[in-house]
């Protein structure tokens, strides 16, 4: 039997960060009540309201999409990226000393973070209808618009679900067409 867990972005509770600069929403953690030192895989989204380092998470992989706001500049250890294009997923070594700046006022981004060795993730955005692949640990976010997974009740923009150990959605399909909607979807398989 698959267990869905359904989820809100904004209902999630916001954890503060330690230098002050942003607040976290923990989307999911793999396994189940894993801490930041022993985690499989965990999403969560991020609110970035001040310059400074991200946090260093040695063997883990990272993927960073912005959501919502100006963007970010990120720069460190052969790393200059500016993370100002909405969606657009950019990976790098979590193990990397990273400085951040804010492009303008606050942004959202989304974080997909992978034990190396352990895990492997694909991370894809989609603005039409999507075949899922099969996957035994996934997640969809609905970025915009609303969307139709068969699964579980229609997903709106800043809603979603994950599955982990069950078989998630099939298919994916917004209401409307033309690239108005748009989901991040996750698979997430044992490396």
């Amino acid at each position: 039997m698959t267990t869905l867990h359904t989820f809100t972005l904004d209902q999630l509770p916001a954890m503060p960060w330690k230098n002050g600069g942003g607040r976290t929403r923990e989307i999911a953690c793999w396994p189940a009540g894993a801490g930041l030192e022993d985690f499989g895989w965990r999403c969560s989204v991020a609110t970035v309201d001040a310059d400074g380092p991200f946090s260093t998470f040695p063997g883990i992989d990272r993927r960073i999409l912005l959501l919502a706001g100006d963007g970010l500049h990120l720069t460190g250890e052969g790393i200059d990226h500016r993370l100002d294009v909405p969606l657009q997923p950019f990976a790098f070594a979590g193990e990397a000393a990273i400085a951040c700046s804010r492009l303008g006022g606050t942004s959202t981004d989304f974080n997909l973070m992978t034990r190396r060795g352990r895990w492997q993730a694909e991370l894809t955005v989609h603005d039409g209808a999507v075949r899922l692949a099969g996957a035994p640990h996934g997640l969809l976010l609905a970025a915009s618009g609303t969307w139709r997974t068969g699964a579980a009740a229609p997903l709106d923009a800043g809603q979603g679900l994950w599955w982990a150990d069950a078989v998630g959605p099939a298919e994916a399909v917004p209401d409307a067409q033309g690239g108005e909607s748009r989901l991040i979807a996750i698979r997430l398989l044992p490396a």
